[in-house]
């Protein structure tokens, strides 16, 4: 009996396992593309911005941001174009944008979790819908069933539970990973805009204080 056959056995409650195993294996592989796209080096990020702006070349670090194409070069190149506007301005972008590039990171995954915790109800569901058929059958035998009659029966309704567990563990397994993946990019691009926000803010006491030596 090959794996089609098997699933066939599960029935229509199989069926929906299947399609809710195929959604999560697509969500995981997407995720884990669009997270390793995400990923920068934070120390050299940092680097290459503070040089930008030390040289007063915003313009430069904007471009820099462009090509990057990172979660937290978006929320920079964004800030930096707000520049002009004050700090306030310039942090409620920050703010907005991260909250907008998390979103994009997190897409998904409350998908994934539903997954993984309605994939083993569906199994235990197929189960019991499978003994009920079992139980059915005795009573149309007049309780003359013996083991081989029901035996089929039963390891078919127990199939149901045993792939319902199995996609519902690797779900919530890739889920936890996903979200340690999405925090951690959050404390990076936290810690890259902080420090950009100090740059700027620095940039501009300085200013203000050849201002006030001119005067």
């Amino acid at each position: 009996m090959n794996g089609l056959e098997i699933l066939m056995k599960g029935g229509w409650i199989m069926l929906l396992i299947l399609i809710a195993s195929l959604i999560a294996i697509a969500i995981i592989i997407e995720r884990l593309i669009v997270i390793k796209k995400a990923k920068q080096n934070v120390g050299e990020f940092l680097v290459n911005i503070r040089q930008y702006l030390k040289n007063k070349n915003i313009e430069g670090a904007i471009d820099y941001c462009r090509k990057e194409k990172t979660p937290a070069a978006n929320i920079i190149r964004k800030a930096l174009k707000k520049r002009r506007f004050g700090r306030l301005r310039v942090k409620e972008v920050v703010e907005n944008t991260g909250r907008q590039e998390v979103s994009k990171l997190e897409k998904g995954l409350s998908v994934l979790a539903t997954i993984s915790g309605v994939a083993p109800l569906l199994g235990f569901l197929g189960t019991v819908t499978g003994m009920i058929s079992a139980f059915m059958k005795i009573e149309d035998l007049q309780g003359a069933a013996n083991p081989s009659d029901l035996a089929g029966g039963i390891w078919e309704a127990l199939l149901t539970t045993a792939f319902g567990l199995a996609v519902g563990i690797v779900a919530y397994t890739f889920y936890n990973y996903l979200v340690a993946q999405v925090q951690k990019l959050v404390l990076d691009i936290e810690i890259i805009s902080n420090d950009v926000l100090d740059l700027l803010d620095e940039d501009e006491f300085k200013e203000k204080n050849k201002s006030g030596v001119r005067q």
